[in-house]
Formats: structure tokens, sequence, C-alpha cells
């Protein structure tokens, strides 16, 4: 947000120094921090209020419907936490959909932008919580290209991955063990990675994703990680089950 304030302020004043001419300079800027919060609701605009309600039927309309119930309040924290490891889940879980069968997922932090509530779970919830444009998307990687990555995740202090998924890191950002489905990583062989394709650009700390082949990355807004997140939820909700997710060691810190 004050990106943009600061963005729309330096906008503002090189609209009114080309309207000017050039005989003006700057001789310094100032900012300020303007809080929004509830002190704005003592004296509501009456004719703001009348001017969003033509809207907010049809927003509460997409944003209101409940897609699932979950077991537990879910967060996002560093090196595991609930929230980072139902959602590489859930990725896992949709390679189905599209024919694929990843055996892991990873699904980064930063991408996680709200937590979710015990109990009922809106798709408004679900759109805070993904409101990005990211996509699922399938990709293979070596498996020494896998370690660089496992190694990356380390450095960064732990990423959303998948339940198959067991590292060893250190407090000082070192990898001292990696292993998928029980298994050391086998530096020869390929593996199949469910992700989204921000990620597979190697974005957010994690390049060894740009070493990818055999990718498969849909464009369509159906694909959307808020959209799968609902349908996954609404899996659980037919068979009457909640959304659940524990801590499970996925990713352990020891001392270096």
């Amino acid at each position: 947000m004050m990106k943009t304030k600061t963005y729309l302020l330096f906008l503002a004043l090189a609209i009114c120094f080309s309207a000017c001419g050039g005989s003006y300079k700057v001789t310094g800027v100032e900012r300020t921090r303007i809080i929004v919060d509830s002190t704005y609701d003592v004296l509501p605009n009456d004719e703001a209020l009348a001017f969003m309600e033509i809207y907010k039927g049809k927003v509460d309309s997409i944003m209101s419907p409940v897609v699932g119930h979950t077991a537990r309040g879910m967060s996002v924290d560093r090196p595991e936490s609930l929230l980072s490891n139902l959602l590489p889940d859930i990725l896992v879980w949709a390679g189905a959909a599209y024919g694929e069968k990843p055996e892991f997922g990873v699904y980064n932090m930063g991408g996680m932008r709200s937590s979710l509530p015990k109990g009922a779970v809106t798709f408004g919830k679900v759109l805070e919580l993904a409101p990005f444009e990211n996509k699922i998307c399938f990709l293979s990687l070596k498996g020494s290209d896998v370690m660089e990555l496992f190694r990356q995740i380390a450095r960064i202090g732990g990423e959303g991955v998948s339940g198959n998924i067991r590292l060893v890191i250190t407090d000082k950002g070192n990898l001292r063990s990696a292993k998928v489905n029980g298994e050391d990583v086998d530096e020869q062989r390929t593996y199949r990675v469910a992700t989204i394709d921000y990620l597979a650009e190697g974005n957010d700390r994690m390049p060894a994703f740009k070493r990818h082949f055999d990718l498969v990355s849909p464009k369509d807004s159906s694909n959307d990680m808020r959209y799968i997140i609902s349908d996954y939820f609404r899996e659980k909700e037919s068979k009457g089950e909640l959304v659940d997710a524990r801590i499970e060691g996925r990713i352990v810190v020891v001392n270096e």
C-alpha cells in the first residue's frame, strides 16, 4: 500500500511539473501515512454507501458462499505450519484432474496471504488466502536439481512442501538431509513436481525451478489456485469431512 501511495504521489508531481512548464524544480519531498481503520465508520457518507449498495449484492453472492469447513484455524510460519502443509498437499491432490501423478508439491509461503479460520470457510476467505493469479503447473526436475531446490528451501528457512517430504535443515540455512517418500533423493532420476507457475519461473529465491522440463502449465483462469483450493474444500464437504492439517516434521531445524 505504501509503495502504491508513493508512486501516486510522484505521478501527481510529474503531471503538475509537466503542466507548469520547466521553471520549477523539486526542493524536497514529504510523506505521511494515513491509517484507514474503523475511525472512518463513525461518520459514514450516505452518498458513498448508496453508491456501494449497488454492487454489494453481487459481491456478497460471490464471496459469501461456504466452500467447506476446517477442523482448526490455520496460519503460515517457518519452517513448517498448518497452512504451509495444507496447500502443497492440495497441489498433489489436484494432479489427478490433470492426468498427473506428482511425486511431491511445493508452494511458497509468500503466496499465502492470509490465514484460515476454524469452521466455515467462504470463497472470500480463500480469495484472501490466494489473491494472486498464480496457476497450478506440473514439471519435471532431475534429482540433482531437486537437491538444489531443497538447499534453496533450507537457505530460506523453509517453504511449503507436501507430506511425503522430509528435510532436515540447520539454523544457519544449510541442508542436512532430504528424503522423498522415505528415500534419499536419487540425483540420477527424474521427479515430477506440482507447484505454481510463479515458482516454475524460478521466483521467490528458488531458481532451481528454472531447470525444469516437460512443463504442463495451463493458462486459463480456471486454473488459478483460488479455484483449485475451493474445489478441494468442496470435495471434502461433499464427503462430510473437515479440512485439516498437522505439523508432521516435514521440515526440521537443528543447530549447526
